[in-house]
Order: structure tokens, then sequence, then C-alpha cells
């Protein structure tokens, strides 16, 4: 058996978790914010035999798109005596982070 952790884009979550379920998977959300962007994401859970690992990842990987995004940079520019003036850069967000873990015991109580 195998967990897998996707952290996707939170406008990427509910998509996935359904099409996760359509399919029969079981899934927990969990709320998270990302440490680069400070901005909302949304984990999820999933447990599957190995099997079915691939299925799951496909479904998360169809159901994840990437986006860019502009921030404002929080570098302070070296050569105007620290001062801190918002720089705006383009970032990609969204897709997703997959972990797949092995899982030594599972119990549904």
């Amino acid at each position: 058996m195998k967990l897998v952790f996707a952290i996707v884009h939170d406008d990427d979550g509910p998509k996935v978790m359904e099409e996760l379920n359509k399919e029969g998977f079981s899934v927990t959300k969990l709320c998270s914010t990302g440490g680069f962007l400070k901005a909302g994401n949304t984990t999820l859970l999933v447990g599957v035999d190995e099997e079915k690992l691939d299925s799951v990842i496909d479904i998360i990987k169809k159901g994840c798109k990437s986006r860019k995004q502009i921030i404002n940079s929080s570098v302070t520019p070296g050569n105007i005596g620290g001062m801190f003036i918002p720089y705006p850069v383009e970032v990609v967000m969204g897709g997703a982070t997959i972990f797949v873990l092995n899982v030594d015991r599972f119990e549904k109580v």
C-alpha cells in the first residue's frame, strides 16, 4: 500500500478530489500554506494499493495546471542603500507536488 501526498493549488483541489472520488478513491483534504508565496494550497492524502498508484497520479496530473502570476519581490536592491522597493516578478505557480510513501500498516476502523 502507498500513501500519496499531493500538494495542489486551491483552485485545482475540488476538481481533483471529485475525479478521485468518481474513480473510487478516498481522499482526505488538508488546508496548507506554501512557504515561498505564502499562498493557500490544498494537500490531498490518498491511500492506494500499489497497482492503482499510477491511476491516482494521472488524475492529479490531469486536474492540476500551472499558472503565471506577478508577485512583488521581497529582495532589497543593494545599490540603493538598503531601501525596500517592491519589484514585480513573474512566477509559475500551481501544478502539483506529489510525494509517495510506503505504508507498513493500514487499518480502517
